[in-house]
């Protein structure tokens, strides 16, 4: 009697597990080719999408559940390559950094990262914080709360009063003497000290900001703040522990060191010359341009007090630029991906970013590629990543229309799944 009720046990749990999804879909984008099926069945097994059929196909087991999206349009979840999870724009977010502890932080950044997933973002990669990051990645990783899956590059790593250096705009009591272990860097020994540091915090990435920043309370947002031979010896490094390296850039002189030196992409991009998009054309350097948060805090540069002083007049001279030198990148054959600096601005407003992306003239459908395609070789992960086929994680969303035809239905998205699971439906 003891074996029956063990193998009946043994059965039932093979059962369960052998559930799967059927999702009805009426129009389905082939990210990889850009064509647009009709009637298809996608089924799913797990976290993985186990076959695409033809027509609407009923499941085959009582246990299987049917999902009817046949008056939708389907696409890959959307990967957004510069987010900040760990906060939020408000007029009080300089203050916070002294006012909130890390667990404020850690529970505001729950309530982002769900928010993110359900603007249909089921992957993001998050550029600097605390290192509260770390910590929302692993939790969500493990099914504790919702969000979209995060690669996360830690802490950033800055130069002494830099952009990122945590003690800027503090007064000599507090500031310290922060070095590779907070993320700041100013020899070839010191960076190699920082990326094995962020390996060891669990890092996933690593992310420099090779020139001065917009909203750093610091007096440049252009100026070079790291050496060539800096910059070399954090991409060799990171290269041992298979990291890429992103590096936030606006001035020009830095864009070109921090190519040069080897990065993967260049965040913003603000004032690349024509000489800077044929250098990255030649090492292959993607550019991830955040317009929307250009845009944005041009906007609330225009607020009285919403910043500090010294940030004001950077806001007002580089937001407004991103937006045209992406397309004049575009034009000139700069690979992009896509990425938008949430948190700069409300977090689930990243899909304003294709409109501007189209804007500036490229195409609707590049536009999703690069927050699909894309995103899945920089993370070298194209068998996993970014389309609707077997093999491939069951990450979709549905869309009221065809986003190749009107990319800002995007900003709507009625149906989220990431890994299997349904979010939002």
């Amino acid at each position: 009697m003891k074996n029956f009720l063990f193998a009946c046990s043994l059965l039932f749990t093979f059962v369960a597990a052998a559930q799967d999804t059927y999702i009805h879909s009426g129009k389905l984008l082939d990210t990889r080719t850009g064509k647009i099926l009709s009637e298809k069945t996608i089924v799913i097994s797990g976290d993985k999408i186990k076959e695409i059929r033809d027509g609407f196909v009923q499941p085959a087991s009582p246990a299987d559940s049917l999902i009817d999206l046949k008056d939708m349009f389907l696409l890959p979840g959307l990967t957004d390559m510069h987010v900040h999870l760990e906060s939020e724009t408000n007029p009080s977010k300089y203050l916070e950094r002294f006012t909130n502890d890390p667990a404020d932080d850690a529970f505001n950044s729950v309530g982002f990262a769900e928010t993110t997933l359900m603007a249909g973002f089921t992957s993001v990669r998050d550029l600097g914080g605390t290192g509260v990051n770390i910590s929302l990645r692993n939790a969500i990783n493990k099914g504790k709360v919702k969000g979209p899956r995060i690669f996360t590059s830690g802490k950033s790593l800055a130069t002494t009063g830099g952009h990122a250096d945590p003690s800027n705009g503090m007064n000599s009591a507090l500031a310290g003497d922060p070095g590779p272990k907070e993320g700041v860097v100013n020899s070839v020994e010191d960076a190699r000290k920082a990326v094995r540091q962020r390996y060891k915090n669990g890092a996933d990435l690593i992310k420099i900001t090779a020139t001065g920043g917009v909203l750093s309370v610091a007096k440049s947002s252009s100026n070079p703040q790291f050496t060539v031979e800096e910059i070399k010896a954090i991409v060799d490094i990171a290269k041992d522990y298979d990291f890429h390296v992103a590096a936030h850039a606006h001035g020009d002189e830095g864009m070109q060191r921090a190519v040069k030196g080897g990065v993967t992409t260049i965040e913003h991009g603000t004032l690349m010359s024509d000489e800077t998009m044929e250098l990255m054309k030649q090492y292959g350097t993607y550019l991830v341009p955040t317009i929307t948060a250009g845009k944005e805090v041009a906007e609330k540069a225009e607020i009285e007090n919403y910043y500090p002083e010294l940030v004001v007049p950077k806001a007002k001279q580089i937001g407004p630029q991103i937006q045209n030198t992406f397309g004049r990148a575009y034009k000139k054959g700069v690979k992009i991906a896509f990425g938008t600096d949430a948190g700069v601005f409300e977090h689930g407003k990243n899909a304003k970013e294709f409109g501007y992306m189209v804007e500036a003239g490229m195409p609707a459908l590049e536009a999703i590629q690069s927050a699909t395609i894309v995103p899945a070789q920089i993370f070298k992960m194209e068998k996993e990543m970014g389309q609707v086929a077997p093999g491939f994680f069951a990450d979709i969303i549905a869309v009221k229309e065809d986003p190749t035809k009107n990319v800002k239905t995007l900003e709507d998205v009625q149906f989220v799944m990431k890994a299997g699971k349904i979010y939002k439906n």
